[in-house]
């Protein structure tokens, strides 16, 4: 494979890349990605940028192989010709390629979040969206958080210690309930009143100063609208992570990985899922790295999903899908702000997550790489066919 043409400059993009040297490609890396800066880390916008924990230019996302690269930055890719093998950029130019990668992965949902004065409101997903939320989180500041998810109740921790006022508004009656249930979200909203959060199930009638909507992502496959494959919420793929066709056929020279993907997996028996975390997109790169230089020999990606988030100073850590089962409390020390909650669906363990205690993780993670058979037998390490099961 002579040219791998890789879509989408962040960690998915530059960790695929490095995998592909590790894997034996010697051949040309062009890396395409539509902002102007080299690949960087993003869960610290929300969790440290925000709080100046750390800036901007410390951001950039370490290499640690020799990639010689060459690197196509602040223009966006708007078509892929998968018969005649190259994409388009904005700026007119198009790229050839032997092999691709996507990795373009998703942007800010912003509908329906309009509220406030403010004509539009603001989003945190990029670099420059939070160097600018950065400099508006000063002290008695009225902010407005709307969005209860992972990513919202960031924000709102973050603009609280920065001194300013603010509300958060969720969907349910509490933050993170339809992500992690009642245990975890009702100790979460405990940290947020402690703090002086004010939670609120509407957007209220009075005025904010800034107005941030943190509603979710959308995966950026509109750019490959021409190009006969399945996109649905993400761009579907197999349990190898390469494209389906509208045929319902695998892609050899294609592969993907990162927020943008939706792909089947046991946890979730066999149901396409997107998981829009970092440690994902760390796990699917090297798998799609070594399925694109070997398509006669191709692995399924079966790692099981871990995230974390920090609110204040508790530290959450979760494993598995969370959001496909019912909580049981393990552990639950409200003094010290220590929780542990697994979650199950049909008896079968789908998820874990801990509150201050971290250390607890490591028996769940082994019991649903065990119960899920990942990186089990023959049959579940096959690429045969999609791999997909509708329900």
């Amino acid at each position: 494979m002579r040219h791998v043409v890789v879509v989408g400059a962040s960690l998915a993009g530059l960790r695929t890349s490095e995998a592909l040297r590790r894997h034996g490609h010697r051949g040309r890396i062009t890396i395409v990605g539509a902002e102007p800066q080299l690949p960087y880390d993003r869960p610290p916008l929300s969790k440290a940028l925000l709080t100046g924990r750390t800036t901007a230019d410390r951001l950039q996302l370490p290499r640690a192989t020799e990639l010689e690269a060459d690197f196509v930055l602040g223009v966006r890719a708007v078509s892929l010709d998968r018969d005649g093998r190259e994409i388009g950029l904005a700026n007119g130019r198009k790229i050839p390629y032997d092999g691709l990668v996507i990795a373009t992965g998703a942007r800010a949902a912003v509908n329906g979040a309009r509220a406030g004065t403010e004509p539009r409101p603001w989003t945190l997903r990029s670099l420059a969206d939070a160097v600018a939320l950065r400099d508006r989180l000063v002290p008695r500041q009225r902010i407005r958080v709307v969005g209860g998810g992972f990513l919202g109740n960031e924000i709102a921790a973050a603009a609280r210690q920065r001194g300013c006022e603010v509300e958060l508004v969720t969907r349910g009656k509490l933050p993170l309930l339809a992500a992690a249930g009642e245990p975890v979200a009702t100790l979460v909203a405990e940290l947020h009143r402690r703090a002086g959060v004010t939670l609120h199930m509407k957007n209220p009638q009075s005025p904010a100063d800034v107005t941030i909507a943190a509603i979710g992502a959308k995966p950026n496959v509109e750019w490959l609208s021409g190009a006969g494959l399945q996109l649905d919420n993400g761009l579907l793929c197999d349990r190898c992570l390469r494209p389906i066709t509208q045929d319902g056929e695998p892609v050899s020279n294609i592969v993907a990985a990162g927020d943008v993907v939706r792909w089947p997996h046991s946890l979730a028996g066999g149901s396409p899922i997107t998981v829009g975390h970092w440690s994902n997109a760390v796990d699917q790169a090297e798998i799609a790295a070594r399925n694109l230089l070997f398509p006669d020999r191709p692995l399924p990606f079966t790692a099981v999903p871990s995230y974390w988030s920090d609110l204040y100073d508790a530290r959450l850590r979760a494993i598995g899908l969370p959001h496909l089962g019912s909580p049981v409390v393990e552990e639950h020390d409200p003094t010290a702000m220590r929780l542990v909650v697994t979650y199950w669906q049909d008896s079968e363990l789908v998820g874990a997550i801990t509150i201050n205690r971290t250390s607890r993780l490591a028996p769940y993670r082994t019991a649903l790489a065990k119960h899920h058979q990942v990186g089990g037998s023959e049959t579940d390490l096959s690429c045969g066919g999609t791999g997909l099961s509708v329900r």
